[in-house]
């Protein structure tokens, strides 16, 4: 009735073995480490260890071991494992495997291999070169960038195995870019219900978006929702008021507790900057508002810091921006426009909230200039940005930005500190210094 497990098995050679498996089965760990240490295999009863009671039988001596142990698991496992005080002496070699590699002509032709070798170990049909270029443009999404590839190549065997099946159903000798997008869209229905739910709501204006015309101090902001292995992008409105005060900017989202850190990190930054750059010879007496419109699951990360400082100077300057483009992106003190992430998800969610409403020409998203590089977009959007139907505009600064959607000028700080008359800064700035005098009067009236 003695087995040998897998400790026994791979004795004098390597045992691999998935982390979470490990830690599924009770005091496997501590066995596993007990093996380790003493270099010996001993077989008991599990109770034993445990310090129960048990009968007492057969105990064959301590076996021998060497062997070599490898452990599969995220970095932030191995990170919980530096805790245990064992596992630095027994694990001493840590190796980091990277989720994407380079796009270059010899990743190219590994993809392209991996996918023969795959077709023909589970007898599918092979793909035809219309089909590779399709998945090697799938790894690059997968890794949202253009010069990556994914190295996620379960994701990429799954996509392959549906598009054979209509394959199949098209009795097609080989795979093409059909199958192939239809496999893709296929996994993008199964999957996006509650998208479609949001977009049936705002096209009947029960979420309140607007896609045309322009307002003061309301901009549209674009956000990600992941449902597991699914996202997708979801606008919202983003409103600004101002008021004179010492409240500085107040978040709203957090005042309600459903702000994360990162995003009240992204709010606080926006103090700095309009410090930074309208509060040089007056003492900012500003209490501005900040609010996500119709947004009640809570809200995180800096994503719309840049979208939320549109809102903020466009309140301050009584300048009013277009509504039909749409803004992601976080923003430093430095008023730099920074890189964010889901940023085709995001593309693509206000594309869908176009389509539906009706595309003018005139509707598109303003992305930070360093996430072009990002983009692997839908082919419906690519044909539309083609035809001139849907823009993309990337942004490197606020004043960029800015100027696009009021379409006045930004204007540049002069040797004397003031700013062009008529921009968009000396409105900010004339409206900020008229706010501290009605403060310093409403406290000398005090």
């Amino acid at each position: 009735m003695i087995r040998p497990g897998s400790v026994h098995k791979a004795n004098g050679g390597y045992l691999v073995i998935p982390v979470l498996d490990l830690f599924r089965y009770p005091l496997a760990w501590d066995g596993l480490k007990s093996a380790l240490r003493t270099e010996k295999v001993r077989i008991g009863e599990p109770g034993e260890q445990a310090g129960f009671i048990v009968t007492r039988g057969l105990r064959p001596q301590p076996i021998p071991l060497s062997m070599k142990v490898i452990l599969i698991g995220t970095p932030e496992i191995n990170q919980i494992l530096q805790g245990d005080p064992d596992y630095p002496d027994l694990f001493k070699v840590r190796a980091d495997f990277d989720t994407v590699m380079d796009r270059n002509g010899e990743n190219t032709k590994n993809y392209a291999a991996f996918l023969c070798t795959l077709c023909t170990r589970y007898s599918l049909h092979h793909l035809d070169n219309t089909a590779v270029a399709k998945v090697v443009e799938y790894g690059s999404r997968l890794a949202d960038d253009q010069k990556k590839l994914s190295t996620r190549f379960a994701s990429v065997a799954d996509l392959i195995r549906e598009a054979n099946f209509y394959a199949v159903q098209d009795q097609a000798p080989f795979i093409t870019m059909k199958h192939i997008e239809k496999a893709l869209g296929e996994k993008v229905y199964r999957s996006n219900m509650v998208q479609q739910k949001i977009q049936e709501f705002i096209g009947r204006g029960v979420f309140l978006i607007e896609t045309g015309g322009m307002q003061v101090g309301q901009i549209n902001g674009l956000s990600v929702m992941e449902l597991g292995d699914f996202a997708f992008g979801r606008p919202s409105r983003v409103t600004a008021s101002v008021a004179v005060g010492r409240d500085g900017i107040i978040d709203i989202e957090r005042q309600a507790n459903l702000g994360g850190p990162t995003h009240t990190k992204g709010v606080l930054i926006l103090g700095g900057y309009l410090a930074n750059k309208y509060a040089q010879d007056k003492p900012l007496s500003l209490s501005a508002k900040l609010v996500f419109e119709q947004s009640y699951g809570g809200v995180d990360g800096d994503s719309a810091s840049s979208t939320e400082l549109y809102a903020i100077l466009s309140a301050l300057s009584g300048l009013p921006l277009k509504q039909s483009i749409a803004v992601t992106g976080s923003v430093n003190q430095r008023g730099e426009v920074q890189a964010i992430g889901g940023v085709n998800e995001k593309l693509e969610g206000f594309f869908e909230v176009c389509k539906a409403k009706g595309l003018t020409g005139g509707q598109g998203a303003m992305i930070p200039a360093s996430n072009v590089q990002n983009l692997m977009l839908k082919d419906e959007l690519i044909e539309a940005a083609r035809a001139g139907t849907f823009s993309i505009y990337p942004a490197r600064t606020i004043d960029e930005g800015i100027e696009f959607l009021t379409g006045v000028p930004a204007g540049e700080r002069q040797e004397d500190g003031s700013f062009p008359e008529g921009t968009v800064n000396y409105l900010v700035n004339k409206r900020l210094h008229d706010m501290a005098g009605m403060a310093k009067e409403f406290q000398i009236l005090r």
